[in-house]
């Protein structure tokens, strides 16, 4: 009789011990996802100085999508005006936007508002919420509204060098794009490149790759100058206005232009990117 009993406290210490290890280590990993958003120095506002974007909604915004071309003409502009900021081709944003989020209604994209399947990650900051992927309970990053999701991966493009040899290519090579994509590793699908490419062409989205300039890639910036992009001061000009024009920050044009104050004249040469 004494055996038995000691043997059921020893499974019941036994099963005491397991739950106590696995709500440590699910403690344990939220605290060190905390913890990698708290070391972060990057930050998606500080680094927005292309375009301007709107006040980030304080709560979850739910889009609910029927269909890949209500995805289009809700996202089409979004992706052409990161294509003027970052020269990403705008075709392979909606492409891989459609793909990764399963035309807006795949289940990461309905709950955390990311189109492009972007993981936390060392260093982020922002709000993240676990899902099944390579693996189970994978942490991938949480926006209020697609739009910053859309911000996001042009960060995550220009500032990893990996995929630094991709701005060498005309933004209408969008089949250049797409193969690159894969050899730089932003998917493990052999096929990556052959399903964006078929994307682009079904709902003929290198159409907007069209309207906009040739950006040129560097490094140690998302954008760099180009030094015959000069902009002549006209009446009515402002620091600010040009901002908007170029998708510069007030501060970048200052500083590119070794201005001490805001005045300008009519006239005046501006480096602009």
């Amino acid at each position: 009789m004494k055996k038995i009993i000691l043997l059921v406290l020893l499974m019941g210490i036994g099963l005491t011990s397991c739950k106590s290890k696995k709500r440590y280590s699910d403690q344990l990993r939220t605290k060190n996802v905390q913890n990698e958003r708290r070391k972060s120095t990057t930050d998606i506002s500080k680094k927005e100085g292309n375009a301007s974007l709107p006040a980030e909604p304080s709560k979850f915004v739910r889009f609910n999508i029927n269909s890949p071309s209500e995805y289009i003409s809700k996202f089409a502009e979004t992706a052409q005006l990161e294509m003027m900021g970052y020269g990403i081709p705008a075709s392979i944003t909606l492409a891989q936007g459609l793909l990764e989020s399963g035309n807006g209604k795949g289940e990461l994209a309905m709950k955390t508002n990311n189109h492009f399947g972007i993981k936390c990650h060392k260093g982020w900051e922002g709000d993240y919420d676990f899902h099944d992927d390579d693996e189970k309970g994978e942490c991938f990053r949480k926006y209020n509204h697609p739009m910053y999701s859309f911000r996001d991966h042009s960060i995550f493009l220009t500032t990893r060098s990996r995929y630094a040899f991709l701005f060498n290519l005309r933004h209408t090579d969008y089949k250049g794009w797409a193969r690159g994509l894969r050899k730089a590793g932003y998917a493990t699908d052999p096929r990556y490149p052959q399903k964006l490419i078929y994307l682009i062409e079904k709902y003929d989205l290198h159409k907007y790759d069209k309207q906009t300039r040739k950006v040129n890639y560097d490094n140690s910036a998302v954008v760099t100058t180009d030094s015959n992009n000069i902009h002549t001061v006209q009446k009515g000009d402002t620091l600010y206005s040009l901002s908007r024009k170029y998708y510069m920050s007030v501060d970048e044009l200052m500083k590119l232009n070794n201005l001490r104050s805001a005045d300008l004249s009519i006239g005046q040469p501006i480096k602009v990117k």
